[in-house]
């Protein structure tokens, strides 16, 4: 999926949801337990019951991969439903991956190539040859973490240099000159709204992946503030708020619903900005 072609889905569904599918074995309601593969089965009801409220899922591959070769099983069966049922869902592997250039070769060719995800999340501190691999594929998407939302992230990613710059600030910039605002995305805590101003003094045209909306306590109205542009340019994050909004068997309703309240909320904002 292009840039034209996400702002496009982000005006029909007038939503800027992106639903992670962090999906906990020991969460999901105790009756789909028994499934033969109660992820899958799990994702696919939450994902049948939102596909219209959101414009891309995210799985994250921790929770997957948790699982070895039954947990990988169910991530490729979850994105295969994706793509026979939601052909227009954009779809991010939240992988977090970041290591030498042959590696980060490999890494690329098994998410773009074998399990066909649109963009990957990417950890930048080996520089460049570790990211220039993902960026060679076209018409996907390198999803840079910037300033994430956990608490460590005050450890390194607000170290100064001599001159007053952050370190998070330093890969933005750095990283303008590798790929562009048409195969790059940014990381932004919503928990850091108030550094999102800045941030887009640096890359104003870029989309940012926002997550932290909700159970981490980000504020969709000041992600919307301080990071919105002309073409939308955010993508929010929400995932146990809308996962787990019940553990019965009214789960995927309970999740549209969730979902549902994010999508009227994101359509204010839209309309707001004189985008819709």
């Amino acid at each position: 999926m292009n840039k034209t072609e996400l702002i496009a889905a982000i005006r029909e569904k007038r939503s800027f949801l992106c639903i992670g599918l962090d999906t906990d074995l020991h969460k999901i309601p105790a009756f789909l337990r028994t499934e033969k593969d109660p992820l899958f089965t799990f994702n696919k009801a939450v994902i049948d019951a939102t596909y219209d409220l959101c414009v891309a899922y995210k799985p994250n591959l921790a929770f997957y991969e948790s699982l070895g070769s039954a947990g990988w099983a169910s991530l490729e069966k979850t994105l295969r439903h994706i793509r026979d049922h939601y052909p227009g869902m954009f779809v991010i592997a939240d992988a977090k991956r970041g290591d030498i250039g042959n590696t980060s070769g490999l890494y690329a060719r098994a998410f773009f190539e074998e399990m066909d995800f649109d963009a990957v999340t990417v950890a930048p501190y080996m520089g460049e040859d570790s990211v220039k691999p993902f960026l060679e594929h076209q018409g996907k998407w390198t999803i840079l973490l910037a300033l994430t939302s956990n608490r460590g992230a005050a450890d390194f990613q607000f170290s100064e240099d001599k001159d007053g710059g952050k370190l998070y600030e330093k890969v933005l910039r750095r990283s303008l000159a590798w790929g562009n605002d048409q195969n790059m995305m940014y990381v932004v805590g919503a928990t850091k709204a108030e550094s999102l101003a800045s941030i887009r003094a640096i890359i104003p045209r870029h989309f940012l992946l926002v997550p932290g909306v909700g159970a981490q306590g980000g504020s969709l109205e000041e992600v919307c503030r301080y990071g919105m542009n002309d073409e939308c340019g955010l993508l929010v994050n929400s995932s146990r708020n809308i996962l787990y909004a019940s553990g019965e068997r009214d789960f995927a309703e309970a999740a549209r619903n969730e979902a549902l309240n994010l999508q009227v909320d994101m359509e204010e904002e839209l309309l707001e900005a004189d985008l819709l």
